[in-house]
Parts: structure tokens; sequence; C-alpha cells
């Protein structure tokens, strides 16, 4: 508990100088505050443990501020949301569904495609680091193998060589001589490629829906009628009627499996 006390201290102390702003906007007149000065000091018995909890801190503050950034380059997060907004852009539908509902679908949906690279990580990076049995370097490789190992197998080879030439990496003789710096744009720029190659297959049903419907009216001379009051419930029909929700996430799904 010794390595906390310097934690509830600063604690302690941030909760007094709140009371004394709080009570310090109360109309006293005559009446004044005045804090007092206070030093914190940490003290350890043992100097480099406490030096090296901080640093391991730091790091775990620093990783979890760089999720965000890790899921989208590193998992088939990009290919679902941008799949996702194609569709709703399809349907010419503006807010519905909402930002919220897309990302937490795609969300849900790369954790469920993730699961096994997110149990390999678990399994054999997290728990023997807990346990000791591996230092931090080594738990990072090991973390990283099934992420490589997974966008390996999405990424196209032209994307691939395109950088292995921008690094002026000349001889690939295994996976484990690619550098993540290499692997994670060109997957990034493999997702984007795909994403958009089946986006462009989304969008030309409803474009021939569109096309029927305003040569329709202008075959019957309603030229002041917007086409798409017309055919958007016509393109939210034939979209239910196909189920046409489930049939894009199976796909997307299997194309990743």
């Amino acid at each position: 508990m010794s390595k906390f006390k310097g934690l509830f201290k600063f604690v302690l102390v941030l909760m007094i100088l709140i009371v004394a702003v709080n009570g310090s906007n109360i109309n006293f007149a005559a009446t004044t505050i005045s804090i007092p000065d206070i030093n914190i000091t940490v003290q350890g018995d043992n100097g480099d443990v406490q030096i090296a909890n901080s640093i391991q801190i730091i790091v775990l503050l620093t990783i979890l501020s760089l999720a965000p950034s890790i899921l989208i380059m590193m998992t088939s997060f990009t290919r679902f949301v941008i799949v996702l907004g194609f569709v709703r852009r399809a349907l010419s539908l503006q807010a519905t569904p909402p930002n919220q509902t897309l990302i937490g679908l795609a969300l849900f949906l790369t954790f469920f495609v993730m699961a096994p690279v997110f149990t390999d990580v678990y399994e054999n990076a997290y728990i023997p680091l807990q346990e000791g049995t591996v230092t931090l370097e080594e738990a990072v490789e090991l973390g990283t193998d099934p992420f490589k190992e997974f966008m390996l197998s999405q990424v196209r080879s032209k994307d691939l060589a395109l950088f292995l030439n921008i690094a002026n990496v000349e001889t690939v003789n295994s996976n484990d001589d690619i550098d993540m710096t290499v692997i994670i744009p060109a997957f990034i720029l493999s997702e984007l490629k795909l994403s958009f190659e089946i986006g462009f297959l989304i969008f030309m049903p409803f474009i021939v829906v569109d096309m029927i419907v305003a040569s329709t009216l202008m075959a019957l001379g309603m030229m002041m009628l917007p086409p798409v009051m017309i055919s958007l419930p016509i393109k939210i029909l034939l979209f239910i009627l196909v189920d046409g929700w489930h049939f894009i996430v199976e796909k997307l799904v299997l194309s990743i499996r």
C-alpha cells in the first residue's frame, strides 16, 4: 500500500483545492481564505521498482490513447465502416442509420472477426508477461506476430511490393523479414481499395432503380416531382425484401474469414 500513498496525497490535495475553489464562489464579504503551501513528495522503499512501475503506467496510458488508431490500422474496422457508409449513401439516406449505429456495428463486427487474433495475443503475450515468464520486449514481439499474420493474409502483393520498394527492401526470405512499418500502410491501402470495390457493387442496383424512376417520371411529364421522393421508398422496400443488412454483413465477414 505504500506505493499508493503519493497518489492518495495528490487526490486529497486536489479535493481540498476543489472545495476551496467552490467555496470561494460563495459570497463571504468579510472572509478571506488563505491556502497554505503544500509540498508533495513520493517516497518508496525501493526507488528502482517504483520508477519501473511508473514507466509501466506511462506506457499503458500511451497504449490506451493510441488504441483507436491501432484498431483502425491493424484490423478490419476500416473495411466494415466504409462499406456500411456506402450502403447508407446508396439508399439515399443522410442520417439513418446514425453514425453511432454504423460505427458500433462495425466495431462489434471487428471484435467478432478479430476474436482469434485477440485470443492469441492474450494467451501467448499478455498472460506470460503478467506471470513474468517473458520480458516486455518478448511480449511485444509475441503480441505483434498474430496481427502481422492477419494483415499479411489480407494485404495485396502489389501494395506490399510498393512499400517494400519505398523502404528499399530488396530481399525478403520470410514474413519475419517484413517490418510492421511496411505491412500496416500496405494493409490499409488494400482495405481501402477492397472496400471501395464492394461499395461500387452495392451502388449499382440502386442507381438502376434511380434511373428507372427518373425515366418513368419524365415519360409521365412529372417534371417538378423529385425522383428521390419516389425512388427512396422503392429502394428501402427492395432492401428489406432481399434482407440487405443480413446479406451485406454475411459477405463482409466471409470476405475476411
